[in-house]
C-alpha cells in the first residue's frame, strides 16, 4: 500500500463551517466557534474553477454551570445550541510567503435556548430567553498553505468576525455577540507511512468591546486537534479542543477578575473520503467536556461535508 492513499494535497474544508457552540462568556454567547476542526485541519482544498462549498450542522447540550473551582454553581442552567453554517473557501495559484493563497467566508444559523435557575433569598428566580437567528459572519480574507514535504500540510489565517448577527442587549441570549473578534491561526496535519494522522490548529482570539454593554471578553486561545487511522476511505479516532481565556474580561473598562474560563472536551471522531465514488467528504465527532471553569458542562455533536467545484 503507498503510503499516502487517502488524499491528495487539500481535500478537508479546513477552516471551514464555523457553527457557533455556546461559550460561557457575556450572557452565554457564542463568541467564536469551537470544535469545528479535527481531520486535515492542515489539509486544504487544491485551487479548482470555482471554490470548495462546506456545510456544518452541530448541536450543543448544557446542563450545569461550573464555577472557577470546578465545582457545580448554585445556578442551575440547561442550554441548547443547534447551529447550521454554510462556507465558501477558494484557494488560487497565486503564491504568497512561498505558499498558496486563498480567502473563505462563513454564515451560521443558529437557534438557541437557555433556561436558568437562580437562587435568591426570597426563593428560586426562573428566566428564559432564546434567539433562532443567523450567527455573525466570518471572513477569512488571508489564507496560506504550504506542503513542506509529502506527508505535512501547514496553513496559516487571519479572520475576522464582523458583528452581523441578531443582537438585542435585553434578550437573555443572541445568535450574535455584537462585537469584533480577530483571530489569527496556524494548523497542520501529519501523516505516517503507517497511515497514522496528527492535525492540529491553534488560534488566538483577540475581541473588541461590546459598545451596547461595554463588556470586553478576554483574549482566549482555542485549541483544536484529532488523532486517527486511515484505513481505506476511513479515518477514525480521537479529537477534541482546550480554550482558555489568557485575560480577563472588562466591563466599562474596569476589570473583573475570577472569571476567566476555560473547557478541555474530548470524543470520537470519523471521517469518509473516497474521491472515485462520487460522495463528498464527511466528517463527525461527538465531544464531551472533561474539564471546565466558569463553563457550562456539556457534550456537543457535529457532522459536516464538503464538495470542490
Amino acid at each position: 500500500m503507498s503510503a499516502f492513499p487517502f488524499r491528495p494535497a487539500g481535500t478537508l474544508l479546513a477552516l471551514t463551517l464555523m457553527a457557533a457552540t455556546a461559550s460561557a462568556n457575556e450572557n452565554n454567547a457564542p463568541v467564536v466557534p469551537f470544535g469545528v476542526l479535527d481531520f486535515g485541519a492542515g489539509m486544504l482544498p487544491p485551487p479548482s474553477p470555482f471554490a470548495t462549498i462546506g456545510v456544518r450542522a452541530a448541536s450543543f447540550r448544557g446542563d450545569r454551570l461550573v464555577d472557577a473551582n470546578g465545582d457545580t454553581a448554585p445556578v442551575g442552567i440547561s442550554q441548547t445550541v443547534n447551529s447550521y453554517g454554510f462556507a465558501v473557501i477558494k484557494m488560487t495559484n497565486h503564491t504568497l510567503f512561498g505558499g498558496t493563497w486563498g480567502w473563505a467566508a462563513v454564515l451560521p444559523v443558529l437557534d438557541m435556548s437557555i433556561d436558568l435557575a437562580i437562587p435568591t433569598p426570597d426563593g428560586t428566580l426562573r428566566q428564559s430567553g432564546g434567539n433562532r437567528a443567523q450567527g455573525d459572519l466570518q471572513l477569512t480574507p488571508m489564507i496560506v498553505a504550504w506542503q513542506p514535504a509529502p506527508n505535512l500540510f501547514v496553513n496559516a489565517s487571519l479572520s475576522l468576525q464582523a458583528p452581523t448577527g441578531a443582537y438585542d442587549k435585553s434578550r437573555l441570549i443572541n445568535a450574535g455577540v455584537n462585537h469584533w473578534t480577530v483571530s489569527p491561526a496556524v494548523a497542520f496535519t501529519y501523516l505516517t507511512a503507517g497511515g497514522v494522522e496528527v492535525s492540529s490548529n491553534v488560534m488566538v482570539n483577540v475581541h473588541t468591546e461590546n459598545h451596547a454593554t461595554h463588556y470586553r471578553s478576554g483574549t482566549e486561545y482555542q485549541h483544536e486537534f484529532a488523532l486517527g487511522r486511515h484505513v481505506g476511505a476511513w479515518t477514525a479516532g480521537i479529537g477534541g479542543y482546550y480554550i482558555a481565556q489568557l485575560a480577563d474580561d472588562k466591563i466599562n473598562g474596569a476589570t473583573t477578575s475570577g472569571n476567566r474560563s476555560r473547557v478541555l472536551a474530548l470524543g470520537p471522531a470519523v471521517q469518509f473520503f473516497d474521491p472515485p465514488s462520487g460522495w463528498p467528504l464527511v466528517t463527525g465527532h461527538f465531544y464531551k467536556h472533561v474539564m471546565q471553569r466558569n463553563r457550562a458542562d456539556g457534550n456537543q455533536f457535529a457532522v459536516k461535508a464538503a464538495w470542490t467545484f
